[in-house]
This record gives structure tokens, C-alpha cells and sequence, in this order.
């Protein structure tokens, strides 16, 4: 399509010239006609670059402008257009970046500058040219990866620097709140639907899930990941082995491709949506104790880096399992009796007013109950200090035998142990401790090849016996105190409460 013969006819007389000027310009010099209503459109000049990079031929352009407008990437043609009417409409210059597909077939971004000027028939001529960006635009990509990657380094070990703050500030007791923050925060911010703790068994035979952090509508596993045998996936137990021999790191990149020898477990990752995942060894003391994992259920593109990050969620974990374990053996050791490995008086009393201020605020019942080894010295003194600690030992697990996980359990001091019977009161409590000293009665106690008899008694205090408000700790071991006092005198092996003493052998 033409423009108007007199302009035609000055810019064809030019084109030689134009074209050894704009030989020496890296870009395409050109001028561009759309008609008046926007149906017709050409390039009038155009620079013999425009071959060269598009595979177009200037002559072609020079009646019909559709050969350039087809090498636009598609996503870039709609507004392509739009900017052109825009500019045609306001005479504004016509600035864009669109990709174009080169003469090799690849597409790269190239930014257009454009003066536009009507013409008297209502048609638009603009001059301008347009030229490669892509340097630019692989710098400028370049430049928004360096800053997403610093942005995220620096978020990571800000993350890291926040858990490990507050591993440090750590209060005993609360390790279980940080290691559900540290999935939490660790799953959403490298975007996975589950993080995880397993921990092995002893002997390697078994894992259990200990916790574990899900993504929003992501269904929870733990319940099912408990005790899990460990030999009926052989080839998961080979990765464990790897964990624990050369300390590596199991990933599964896709579910659907794991080996052959992976079938069950394969099957197993599938049920339960997984579609890829890491897993990284937990350390304490020196021992591969579990491992820390994430999983993906959505195809997705790792970091080259992921496992290297997760290694040192992992050291954060096993440090602060360390120091836990550590704690609770030192906390331990002063709330427990070394001969027995029951409670002492340190754990005891504090219990004892937590269990008060349960019962003032719900109204929960608890009884105390006081037992003494009939004749203890004379024991001693017949078979010596070892057997006299033998027989304190079997006492002990005779107790733990007869009780519940919600009672307490104490060696007050010799051969006195006190039971706490939570939500136990009254004549259940005396059938509970009849119990205790009839099984006494009949077990056969030996020390060094010699049968030892043995018996108990015991003193029961309730805590509905306190009404006026007088009731603490040393009331209710007072109280329970005297009562084993009775007992004793009334003849030892018996047990004395509110309402009197009751003598098995009497009956």
C-alpha cells in the first residue's frame, strides 16, 4: 500500500542514501505508514538489517508491514498493537520492548523509539528504529536473581539466626513448642507441605514419626508413623544405613522413578501423596538418632543448594536435642533417686502443689499414701547393705507395677516411699495400697540364694479430709506420717486411713 506520491516519491529517491547511513547503525532505522483506519500498513524505508536479524526481506516490507508483526512473540503482540493505536491517537513517540524471533528461530527482546506525524490524508508515518535489548535484558535478569538470591540468603539466615535465638534461650520443657516452630517455619519457607521428625529405635529396626508440621489442607501422617518397622522396606533400610554410616542425605527427586527394589515403599510414598522429598540425619552424641525431612507432594524444581540448607536445619536440630538430653539427664539425676531411679523429694513436692492448685481450681481428688519396709535395720543387719538395697530396688518396681502413668512415685528417704494417687479418693485408695502390701506379702524376696520375708505398712491421707483450707504438702506427708505410725503399732504389715486401720492377718 503507497502513501501519498509526492512524500513516495521523496523518500524512494532517498532510499540509496538512507540505506549507507543506516548500514553503520547497529539497530533498524525505519519508517512505518498506517492508514487512517488502521486496515493498511507499511514500511516505506527499512533498513537491510532487518534481514539480516529477521529473515525479512525490506522489499516485502516496503508494501506490506504483516512479515514483522508476525515474527512478534505472542504474548507480546496484543500490546504491540494497542501502543501503536495509542500513539497514533495522542501522537505521543512510540516507545515499546517486545521479543521478536531472529533469523535462528530464538526469540530476544528488542525496545522500539518512534516519532509519530499525521499526514494530511489522516494516515500515521512514524520514524524511528528499533534494537536489540537482550544484553540488557539478560543483566537485567542477572541482576533480579543475584537480588532474589541475596534476598533469600538473607532470609534464610535470619530465619536460622531467630531459631537458633530461641533454642538458646531454651526452658526446659519447651523443646518439643521449638521443634514444631522450627518445621513450621522451616516448611513454609521453602514452600513444602510436610516437615518432619522420625526418631530410631536403639538397635536401628524401627522409626517413629516424633513431629511433624503440614501445610494447610495437607492430611497429618503421625498418627500412622509409629513403630515402623524398619526392614520391611530394604531399600529405605539401605538408605538408613548410608545415614548412619557415611552421614548422607536421602532424596527422592520423583516418586515415580525410584528403582526397582523400591517397590513398597514407592507404593507407600504414593498413598500418601508424596512426590518428592529430603531427608537429612539427626545427630546427637555422636549417634544418627533420626532424621529431619520435607516433603513435596507437587512435581517442583529443587535448589542445587536444598540439601546443604537442610543440613544445617539439621545441626540446629541436633544441638538442641543435645542440650536437651543433656538437661533432662542433669534434671534427672537431682529429681531422681540414684539406687531406686524413683522420684525424690525435690520432684515430689513441687507435684504435690501443682496436684493442691488442680483440686482448688476443678475440684480434682488425689490421695497420698506413705510406706515403710517392716524391720528394715534388722534386714540390714542380717544380709548387709547390698541386700538391703536389693530389697529396696524390688519394692520400688513393685510400686511402679501397681500404679498408673498419672500417679507419683517417691522415695521419700530410707526405707520410706510415698505414692500420690491422682484422681483417686477414698476406699478406692485402701483397695489400691491392700494391693500393694499383699502383693508384698507374697513375693519371694532373695538375696544371695536366702529368702528374706518382707512386709509393708502404710498410712493414707485424702485430700478431701482438708476442708478448711489447711491443706499443703506437708500437711497431707504429716497427716500420712501419723498414720503409718499407727500402723506400726498396731503390729506392722497393714495399712491405717481416716477410718481406722485394717489388719490383713486379723481377718
Amino acid at each position: 500500500m503507497a502513501i501519498k506520491s509526492s512524500h513516495g516519491q521523496q523518500i524512494a529517491s532517498s532510499t540509496g542514501f538512507f540505506q549507507k547511513l543506516a548500514s553503520g547503525v547497529p539497530g533498524v532505522l525505519f519508517t512505518y505508514w498506517l492508514s487512517a483506519d488502521g486496515q493498511s500498513h507499511h514500511y516505506p524505508f527499512v533498513s537491510n538489517q532487518v534481514h539480516s536479524l529477521l529473515g525479512v526481506d525490506s522489499s516485502i516490507l516496503n508494501q506490506n508491514a504483516d512479515s514483522v508483526f508476525s515474527v512478534i512473540h505472542p504474548a507480546d503482540a496484543g500490546e504491540v498493537v494497542e501502543t501503536i493505536q495509542q500513539s497514533a491517537l495522542t501522537l505521543e513517540p512510540w516507545r515499546y520492548r517486545a521479543r521478536l524471533k531472529l533469523i535462528s528461530g530464538e526469540y530476544e527482546w528488542f525496545e522500539v523509539h518512534a516519532r509519530p506525524e499525521r499526514q494530511e490524508d489522516g494516515s500515521t508515518v512514524w520514524y524511528g528504529q528499533f534494537h536489540n535489548i537482550q544484553h540488557y535484558k539478560n543483566l537485567e535478569q542477572s541482576l533480579r536473581e543475584s537480588e532474589a538470591e541475596f534476598s533469600f540468603q538473607a532470609g534464610f539466615q535470619k530465619l536460622i539466626a531467630r531459631l537458633s535465638s530461641e533454642f538458646i534461650n531454651l526452658g526446659f520443657g519447651t523443646i518439643d513448642q521449638c521443634i514444631d516452630e522450627v518445621l513450621k517455619s522451616i516448611g513454609e519457607f521453602f514452600e513444602t507441605d510436610r516437615a518432619y521428625l522420625y526418631s530410631f529405635s536403639e538397635e536401628y529396626r524401627r522409626m517413629s514419626n516424633t513431629h511433624e508440621w503440614c501445610r494447610e489442607g495437607v492430611p497429618s501422617l503421625i498418627a500412622d508413623q509409629q513403630q515402623v518397622p524398619i526392614a520391611d522396606f530394604h531399600w529405605w533400610h539401605q538408605q538408613i544405613e548410608n545415614m548412619v554410616a557415611g552421614n548422607r542425605v536421602v532424596f527422592i527427586e520423583d516418586v515415580d522413578k525410584l528403582p526397582a527394589n523400591a517397590s513398597s515403599e514407592q507404593a507407600m510414598l504414593r498413598e500418601q501423596g508424596v512426590s518428592s522429598m529430603f531427608c537429612v540425619p539427626i545427630r546427637v552424641r555422636g549417634r544418627v538418632s533420626g532424621f529431619f525431612g520435607v516433603d513435596s507432594l507437587r512435581r517442583r524444581d529443587w535448589r542445587q543448594d536444598q540439601a546443604d540448607l537442610l543440613i544445617i536445619v539439621s545441626g540446629l536440630l541436633s544441638g538442641a536435642l543435645e542440650r536437651f538430653r543433656l538437661e533432662e539427664e542433669l534434671l534427672n539425676q537431682s529429681i531422681r533417686d540414684p539406687l531406686t531411679g524413683l522420684h525424690n523429694r525435690r520432684y515430689l513436692m513441687p507435684r504435690l502443689e501443682e496436684m493442691l492448685g488442680r483440686r482448688d481450681r476443678r475440684g480434682e481428688p488425689f490421695s497420698l499414701a506413705m510406706f515403710d519396709l517392716d524391720r528394715f535395720k534388722a534386714i540390714n543387719d542380717s544380709i548387709g547393705h547390698l541386700g538391703g538395697d536389693s530389697i529396696l530396688q524390688r519394692f520400688a518396681e513393685i510400686l511402679l507395677h501397681h500404679v498408673r502413668p498419672m500417679d507419683v512415685v517417691a522415695r521419700f528417704g530410707g526405707e520410706e516411699f510415698i505414692v500420690v494417687f491422682s484422681d483417686v479418693a477414698g476406699g478406692d485408695v485402701r483397695h489400691l495400697v491392700e494391693r500393694i502390701l499383699n502383693t508384698v506379702r507374697l513375693e519371694s524376696f532373695v538375696f544371695d540364694g536366702r529368702p528374706i520375708p518382707v512386709t509393708v505398712s502404710a498410712g493414707v491421707a485424702d485430700i478431701g479430709e482438708f476442708n478448711d483450707g489447711s491443706a499443703s504438702p506437708d500437711a497431707l506427708i504429716s497427716m500420712a506420717d501419723h498414720r503409718l505410725y499407727l500402723s506400726k503399732q498396731a503390729g506392722r504389715d497393714c495399712l491405717t486411713d481416716s477410718s481406722g486401720t485394717f489388719l490383713e492377718w486379723s481377718r
